[in-house]
Formats: structure tokens, C-alpha cells, sequence
């Protein structure tokens, strides 16, 4: 435990973003099959509690709780495949240049370095790894992990109602991902050092 707590106060560098969290949910896709009837006065909305099951959806997110920036990535699948690529997406992208990033995962069975040797070939697997100071939280601590925060905030706010398809799935997530962006502060309290726009 000490040693997730120990990331999160750090002075922000720069060169070793810190405290980058990733956690996943699922999110079961089900459509409605009668039409709700919207709220009059007096009498609220009405909807069926029968629904048509479509499916799931895997939704990462990422988060960096000392400045704010929240991404997520909505797959079909939760594989160490998919993280592996979130994980290559997140040493490529933002951070290019940096010397390492500071990364909380808790101990999923797809939140290991070997995820990464089963997605790629090993020179770039290797490559990654290095480009990583990796922090897991402790058996039954996933608590600790900012990102499982973040998670349930986006689901109160965005996926607490009936989404019926991907293409949805992955417009609400948008608009809820630019929302908090655009607000450009930790929804959970705080106000860490903002991370410069990247242009």
C-alpha cells in the first residue's frame, strides 16, 4: 500500500509524469424494446424494465490524477492484448519524449509486463517496459488505483442509463471525455499542476 501512496504526492516532473492510473469496467449494451413515456405534470417518465441484451462493451481508463487529463478507450474485449495497446498508446502518444511514466495498475490478470511480450514483439515489448515505472496496488486495495475512481464517476454521469450500441457507447464516453477535459480539473478534488496542452 505504502507503495501506490508514496506516487501520488510526488512534486510533478515533467520528465516522469507520475500517478497515471489505468482500470477498466464493462458496460452490457441493451436496448429498450418498448418506447419510455416521457414525464408529464404530475406523473414522472415511465420505462419498461424489459430490455433486449446486445451485448458488452470493455471501457479503459486512463487517468492522471496530479494534472487532471482523463482518456477512455471503449474495446469489445477486455484481452492483455487490449492493454497492451492502451499501454504502447499512452508511452507513444502523449509522452513521447519523457524518461519514464508513472504507472498505477491494480493486479489484473491483463495489468502485467507479459501482456505486453503477448501483444508485440519482444524488442518492442522490452522497449515499453522500459519507458515504465510500474506501482501495483495490493490484493483487495484496487481502491487505491485513482483510475477505479474516475470509473464510477463516468459511470454516475454517463453510463448509469440503457446504451444500446457501440457506435452510442462510444459517443456519449466522447462527449463525457471533453466535457472533463474542457473543465480541466481532477473531478475528485484538488488542483495539481496542469499538464501544458499538446499541440
Amino acid at each position: 500500500m505504502e507503495d501506490v501512496l508514496e506516487v501520488y504526492p510526488r512534486p510533478y516532473d515533467p520528465q516522469r509524469p507520475q500517478g497515471w492510473c489505468i482500470d477498466e469496467t464493462s458496460k452490457q449494451l441493451v436496448a429498450e424494446t418498448r418506447e419510455p413515456i416521457p414525464a408529464a405534470p404530475g406523473q414522472p417518465e415511465r420505462i419498461d424494465y424489459e430490455y433486449e441484451r446486445k451485448g458488452t462493451a470493455n471501457l479503459f481508463m486512463v487517468f492522471e490524477p496530479l494534472a487532471g487529463p482523463r482518456r477512455v478507450k471503449v474495446t469489445e474485449r477486455r484481452t492483455a492484448v487490449d492493454c497492451a495497446h492502451l499501454i504502447q498508446e499512452l508511452v507513444d502518444v502523449p509522452y513521447p519524449q519523457v524518461e519514464k511514466i508513472v504507472l498505477v495498475m491494480d493486479k489484473l490478470n491483463t495489468h502485467k509486463p507479459a501482456s505486453l511480450y503477448e501483444a508485440f514483439a519482444p524488442a518492442e515489448a522490452r522497449r515499453l517496459i522500459e519507458r515504465l515505472e510500474l506501482h501495483d496496488t495490493p490484493k483487495h486495495g484496487s481502491w487505491l488505483n485513482m483510475a477505479e475512481t474516475e470509473l464510477r464517476v463516468l459511470t454516475r454521469q454517463c453510463l448509469h442509463r440503457h446504451i444500446a450500441d457501440p457506435t452510442t457507447l462510444h459517443q456519449e464516453v466522447a462527449t463525457w471525455e471533453r466535457r472533463a477535459i474542457r473543465l480541466r480539473a481532477p473531478s475528485i478534488g484538488g488542483s495539481g499542476p496542469q499538464r501544458p496542452e499538446s499541440s
